[in-house]
């Protein structure tokens, strides 16, 4: 069941923009324990949700790694997003219109800062492990730092400490695609469709890579002059997208992407940030990731003192931490029981 949380406290950006209220879609499985020391905080990536049972079976799961029979499970929907939380399909309360893109841009930051909101909402006072992956990993970093005594252990998989040169120029090139939409600012749910088509599309080319891209999608027709199976399953990806998410919303979140940086206001040192962190800290790498390399998360753990590296030989590409959820939940549960 989806919970709402509403705050009628202003709630100010961090670039200074005051939302004046605050209202957040979550997600609990499970049963907090006596003395609320079986937590674990799932924070989830770009285009998915508060449901993460759905989005990460084998990992938070009956029987997996994080089981809902021993821990108590939380999940919210990042400020920005279009499953409920704040964001561009949301009403401004004080003169009632939708914002649609004039929300104003958020950061990491901000997201996590919504969390805490929540956090305190439910009355959590630690939280036993806090996760992600990707752009879900940005938030479990940010956490980590921003409340150090309450978050005992990290799990970080397919992530990085700042958004890359790489990783913003892949946003760009999306929000380009958007901004290429005629339709993309217009005051409707489906403005921008046809832009979030074709930025899904040049996402989905760093989500996986050459390999998984000819084993699963080259044709065995040398025959064909069109209609090509790789092209079909772009432009099919391009349409499910469209069909659950909207233009403005993606906009918004590349940009809070490109915003990560754990040590922006304090100090500038990124290594130095990472030394600070204390908790014990899982770090899984996937082989064939092009969107947040292997490199990453490798700097990451020689930086962490109490870091664990663990390396994933997948051919699926940055979408690996997803799709094996086998080998990932394997590793997180042996971790677990030994950290």
């Amino acid at each position: 069941m989806l919970h709402r949380f509403i705050s009628q406290e202003p709630f100010e950006l961090e670039n200074g923009i005051v939302l004046p209220s605050l209202e957040i879609a979550y997600h609990t499985y499970g049963e907090k324990n006596m003395d609320g020391t079986n937590v674990v905080w799932v924070c989830h990536a770009l285009t998915a949700n508060a449901e993460v049972m759905q989005w990460w079976p084998g990992v938070v799961d009956e029987g997996a790694a994080i089981d809902p029979s021993k821990h108590f499970i939380v999940c919210a929907n990042i400020l920005g997003s279009c499953y409920g939380s704040s964001g561009p399909l949301s009403a401004d309360i004080v003169n009632g219109e939708t914002y649609y893109a004039a929300f104003p841009q958020v950061t990491i930051r901000d997201m996590v800062k919504a969390h805490i909101l929540l956090r305190k909402h439910l009355e959590i006072d630690s939280i036993s492990l806090c996760m992600g992956g990707s752009m879900g990993g940005y938030q479990a970093l940010e956490w980590a730092i921003m409340e150090p005594h309450l978050v005992k252990r990290i799990f970080l998989i397919a992530t990085s400490a700042t958004e890359s040169a790489w990783g913003i120029a892949i946003h760009e090139a999306q929000r380009l695609a958007i901004e290429a939409d005629s339709s993309w600012k217009e005051k409707q749910p489906s403005a921008g469709a046809k832009g979030l088509k074709a930025a899904r599309a040049i996402g989905m080319l760093t989500y996986r890579n050459y390999t998984a891209m000819v084993n699963q999608q080259q044709d065995p027709d040398s025959e064909k002059l069109d209609n090509y199976r790789a092209a079909s399953y772009i432009s099919y990806q391009g349409d499910k997208l469209v069909k659950r998410f909207n233009a403005q919303s993606y906009w918004l979140l590349t940009k809070s992407m490109d915003s990560h940086h754990i040590a922006r206001g304090r100090g500038g040192d990124v290594v130095k940030m990472l030394n600070s962190i204390k908790q014990p800290t899982l770090i899984i790498g996937i082989t064939s990731d092009l969107l947040c390399p292997l490199e990453e998360q490798q700097r990451m753990a020689s930086s962490i003192p109490t870091a664990t590296f663990v390396e994933i030989d997948s051919m699926y590409g940055h979408d690996g931490f997803l799709v094996e959820s086998k080998q990932v939940s394997h590793h997180l549960a042996e971790w677990l029981e030994n950290s």
